[in-house]
This record gives C-alpha cells, sequence and structure tokens, in this order.
C-alpha cells in the first residue's frame, strides 16, 4: 500500500480560535488513526546534520523551513491513493484548526 508523509503546521491562536466541539473531533480522528497503526508525533526541535565528504559531522540546531505557521507534527500513513491520503488527514487537528497539512507521497528507491 502507498505511504504519505504528512505534516501539519497550526498555531495556538489558530487553535483556540475553532469550536471545541470541531477540535474534539479532530482529535478523536487522530486517535482513530494511531489506533490504525498511523505513527504520528508531535514536532520537536529540529538538527539538520552534515558530513561532507564524510570529512566531519556538523549539526546545527534549528527550525529551518519558512512558514507562516509554526510546524506543529507529522505522521506517516498508508492509504490506497493520493485522495485516500488528503481525506484520512482532512480532519486533522492541524486541518480543522485555522492550520494546514502537507502531503508529501513517500516513493520507494529503485
Amino acid at each position: 500500500m502507498p505511504r504519505f508523509i504528512t505534516i501539519g503546521y497550526g498555531d495556538q491562536a489558530g487553535y483556540d480560535r475553532t469550536e471545541p466541539a470541531v477540535r474534539d473531533k479532530a482529535h478523536a480522528h487522530d486517535k482513530e488513526l494511531q489506533d490504525r497503526g498511523v505513527l504520528m508525533g508531535i514536532a520537536g526541535s529540529p538538527v539538520q546534520v552534515r558530513n561532507h565528504d564524510g570529512a566531519k559531522i556538523e549539526t546545527t540546531q534549528g527550525p529551518f523551513l519558512q512558514s507562516p505557521l509554526p510546524l506543529a507534527g507529522f505522521a506517516i500513513i498508508e492509504a490506497d491513493s493520493l485522495q485516500d491520503a488528503i481525506d484520512k488527514v482532512s480532519w486533522t487537528p492541524c486541518a480543522v484548526a485555522q492550520g494546514v497539512v502537507e502531503v508529501w507521497p513517500l516513493e520507494q528507491p529503485k
């Protein structure tokens, strides 16, 4: 089955503006996805890692992405198609609480 990486962006202000019943439904939806095996997490502080030419490991604390909203979380989901993946994430908290969710097809190396 195809896999997709989802990246959610959202902030506390948008979350707080969303009706509690909608937020509760979104959290219940996330729980259902997790119960079905979706790997999901809240984003922590990223670190960039470089080891150019295998000569020296260098790390830099992030964040690095530019977005009007902070990175909130991620998931790795299985779905029958891109549309199925979209349907699965359309009720997550970031999608309903004034944020956004990106869906990236996870392509297998050949």
